[in-house]
């Protein structure tokens, strides 16, 4: 049987971009579903979801109302396509900057095996056109230090344009975890390589929006960092204890 698909796209103020955003993500995936979450917009994005969804069809829409942040809108996601049956879950940006022509190739890495595929910057192929050195380099630094601090196999742990293989997500439960920034796509690469999943990374083109402001703030920045340094201190001292009882539990059969 066929595999499900849901698209689930977190919007606050995107009345500008999201027509386009899904009537080329219907173009891209004619047959997968979309999932647009809504915080309390309140220059009428929902509206404009509601007319292209009786345009294109395929499309529901979760109004919440207010602005809670991106991890959260995406916890309610996923609890919306793992409660309706959907074998994948992929999340995009509402911005125009996560092009919807690269998804058949996140549905096909999943296909293939993959428990969570990324769209990455930062491999072969993918790109960051129009950003400052400060940016990248920023970017580049705050993935770096995840990488090392948490031990992670990606490339680009804070893409927010992936696809995730639902039995993967009910592992992790993904409804429990902290972020409610940007720091959620770290949080959620972290536990699907704590569970030992197969992780993909597919090349992208990361364009800055053309219209409306970006959601990035220092405290979202902040927020990620302390996150990621805290997950570290504790694998630490969690293996640290680990060490420490094997050694006495030696010691103590070498003793009797």
């Amino acid at each position: 049987m066929k595999e499900r698909s849901l698209i689930i796209i977190p919007t606050y103020e995107e009345s500008a971009n999201i027509a386009e955003v899904l009537h080329r993500t219907r173009a891209s995936a004619p047959t997968t579903d979309v999932l647009v979450v809504d915080d309390g917009s309140p220059d009428g994005t929902a509206a404009v979801v509601r007319r292209v969804a009786s345009e294109l069809g395929q499309i529901a829409l979760l109004e919440r109302s207010e602005k809670a942040g991106l991890g959260s809108a995406y916890r309610a996601g996923f609890g919306f396509g793992l409660d309706h049956g959907y074998d994948v879950l992929i999340e995009m940006d509402a911005d125009l900057s996560h092009d919807p022509i690269v998804i058949p190739e996140l549905l096909g890495a999943v296909a293939n095996g993959a428990d969570l595929a990324i769209g990455s910057r930062y491999i072969p192929g993918g790109a960051t056109p129009g950003w400052s050195v400060h940016r990248r380099l920023l970017s580049r630094a705050g993935n770096w230090y995840a990488r090392q601090a948490l031990d992670l196999g990606t490339h680009d742990a804070t893409s927010g344009f992936r696809a995730y293989r639902a039995t993967m997500l009910r592992a992790i439960d993904a409804a429990s975890t902290q972020a409610t920034g940007y720091g959620f796509q770290i949080e959620l690469a972290y536990l699907v390589g704590q569970r030992g999943g197969s992780v993909a990374e597919v090349p992208i083109e990361f364009v800055e929006r053309r219209r409306g402001t970006s959601k990035m703030s220092a405290r979202i920045t902040v927020e990620a960092l302390l996150l990621v340094t805290g997950w570290a201190l504790r694998d630490r001292l969690l293996r640290f204890g680990q060490r420490r009882h094997r050694r006495s539990g030696t010691g103590a059969a070498v003793a009797a």
